[in-house]
């Protein structure tokens, strides 16, 4: 039987990646996260796994991905400013196809800004923080249990699709404290590394697709010839300056993903059987909006709440499914107004659609998102 513990969100998280199979460490110190490179330092060891304090955020992001290169499954935490640091990286991680998962514990931003101060400023960042065409994929946990459920979800997507992943939580849900009771290990599902499919023998090049769209490159150090590169690269890994390939290979990252969409795409919806209105939330946020949802149907209102658990790639399907449902759409987030622009662009004009923001260091009162919602409901702004 499963026991029940008092954990924080950010001890969550690191014995969620512990479970899916993560055995490296690298990482540098930051508030809100350190709860998490404290966990992993104490919990690795106990596994035969590695932890590592390296010199900046840039040094950090660099031995993840050779770890991961090498064949461990491999996690790194920061928040705003160490995420900063880390995108060139983050890049490379998406061109050259190394599965690595990024936790950013968000704080108020921009540059230093407020280090203990909650925010959920980093929803752009997360989808392009670093440059060019690639997909991301970003989760965002609204408690301390689904901190673990989501650190496991993204290291398997990681391994899945070989591509960073960035687990988009918030000093609220990061130093949240509840009791949860976490899964037996035969319990949960573990994507493992994928392997080559032919022998060295076979004409194995490494970055020749599978059925689903993503190669199969050997691990470091197990006898395959492999070349590893950020440049567009050929199936055999090495630079070309093919106009031809070079569409081919960005093609081919945005399509290993947009494949299994609506797979990997997680919300969960309240109260919406018979909603006229809806909120949309997502991290912390969503546990005030929840209760802000309760009371205005208290007070008669028809609204339900969406909340978004897959943050990227978008949920546009499901935004456009309850635009052509609700009259209006009030959007909550911890930010001058970020997500708000995603949700207008796919309720496509179906709906009404305003934004109730807050960024000012504190987080939302429940009274605050009522108030959003009896303007949305008179037709007003938020």
């Amino acid at each position: 039987m499963s026991k029940a513990r008092l954990m924080q969100g950010n001890e969550a998280c690191a014995e969620g990646a512990l479970a899916a199979g993560v055995r490296f460490f690298g990482g540098y110190p930051i508030t809100p996260s350190t709860e998490i490179a404290e966990g992993m330092a104490k919990l690795l060891p106990k596994v035969g796994g590695k932890f590592i304090q390296m010199e900046d955020e840039i040094a950090s992001m660099g031995v993840v991905l050779g770890a991961s290169l090498a064949g461990k499954k491999a996690l790194t935490a920061s928040s705003g400013p160490g995420i900063s640091l880390k995108q060139e990286l983050i890049g490379y991680a998406a061109a050259a196809e190394i599965p690595v998962v990024i936790v950013n514990v968000q704080r108020v931003g921009p540059s230093t800004g407020q280090p203990t101060a909650p925010s959920q400023g980093d929803v752009m960042q997360a989808r392009w923080g670093t440059h060019g065409d690639h997909p991301m994929i970003a989760l965002s946990p609204w408690s301390v249990r689904e901190s673990f459920d989501t650190a496991v979800m993204a290291v398997n997507y990681s391994e899945r699709f070989r591509t960073p992943v960035i687990l988009l939580m918030d000093e609220i849900v990061g130093h949240l404290r509840e009791k949860v009771e976490l899964p037996e290990a035969d319990e949960i599902e573990v994507y493992p590394r994928r392997q080559p499919s032919c022998s060295r023998e076979e004409g194995y090049e490494p970055y020749t697709p599978s059925e689903d769209l993503v190669p199969n490159p050997a691990d470091f150090g197990t006898g395959y010839h492999i070349h590893v590169t950020g440049l567009i690269h050929d199936e055999t890994g090495f630079p070309v300056g093919s106009p031809k390939i070079t569409r081919e290979v960005i093609d081919r990252l945005h399509s290993k993903i947009e494949l299994a969409r609506d797979e990997i795409t997680h919300v969960e919806e309240y109260f919406m059987d018979d909603a006229e209105y809806a909120v949309v939330a997502f991290g912390g946020t969503a546990r005030t909006a929840y209760e802000a949802v309760l009371n205005a149907r208290k007070k008669g209102i028809k609204i339900g709440m969406v909340r978004l658990i897959t943050i990227w790639p978008f949920a546009d399907k499901v935004i456009n499914a309850l635009a052509e449902k609700v009259k209006g759409i009030l959007v909550a987030e911890l930010n001058y107004g970020q997500l708000v622009g995603e949700v207008e662009r796919a309720a496509a004009g179906k709906c009404q659609v305003e934004l109730c923001a807050k960024y000012d260091m504190t987080i939302f009162e429940p009274s605050e998102i009522e108030k959003g919602i009896d303007n949305l409901v008179a037709g007003g702004k938020a």
